[in-house]
């Protein structure tokens, strides 16, 4: 009974949000050859989302990500653009398939902590700002040829150790505003009441991370 009402709530909730999706962030450097992998928990998808990342050399690595049946599903792929002692900036660009898929473009600022003047290197911290761009979203506006919603906001996130991250975020759409009832660019499908591309939900994003490690050791 507790869990049919909680995954009840939670199905409420992502209807409400607007179902975009994002990519998972593993808060580390490649490493050539190296894959890992995790689980992404987030309200904008039903069911966790299975991801791969692959290190191609130590400054970039691509990423896959699976849901079931579909939605959630994406590829993204990351370029450390600077790195010094414990800070690293990188640039992230994705694709996700969802019921308002999305390209996104993420410039990430990763920070490491210190304890006991060691580096502990899972408590590590990120910010960032990102450009979300839903070119053709699950509202078709009869009134204007303009389905397409761009989003701009930020983000920060937190690693707490070897398994466990989370992230949260908001990118807000500012053509549409903040008026639901905004006729050119509503909040909500008048045919069936659901959220559309341009409601404020749409660009609220909560991630939980659950990470599993290296699946694949790196070539010698």
């Amino acid at each position: 009974m507790i869990i049919r009402n909680l995954a009840l709530i939670f199905l409420i909730m992502v209807l409400w949000m607007g179902c975009a999706s994002h990519p998972p962030v593993l808060p580390q450097t490649p490493v050539k050859g190296e894959v890992n992998t995790g689980f992404s928990f987030a309200l904008e998808n039903v069911i966790p989302v299975i991801w791969w990342r692959y290190g191609i050399n130590r400054y970039t690595d691509i990423g896959f990500k699976l849901g079931i049946p579909i939605s959630g599903t994406g590829i993204d792929i990351n370029r450390i653009l600077s790195k010094r002692d414990r800070r690293w900036d990188v640039l992230n660009l994705a694709y996700s398939l969802s019921p308002n898929s999305s390209f996104d473009f993420t410039y990430y600022m990763f920070k490491g902590s210190k304890r006991k003047e060691k580096t502990n290197p899972y408590n590590i911290g990120w910010t960032g700002f990102r450009v979300m761009i839903i070119p053709n979203g699950s509202y078709k506006n009869k009134n204007s040829e303009i389905d397409t919603s761009v989003r701009f906001g930020f983000l920060f996130g937190r690693r707490f150790g070897y398994r466990w991250g989370f992230e949260a975020g908001y990118f807000h759409d500012f053509r549409s505003g903040f008026d639901a009832e905004n006729p050119d660019y509503p909040h909500k499908n008048p045919e069936n009441g659901w959220p559309t591309q341009f409601s404020k939900g749409a660009g609220l994003s909560t991630q939980l991370f659950l990470y599993l490690g290296q699946t694949k050791k790196k070539k010698k």
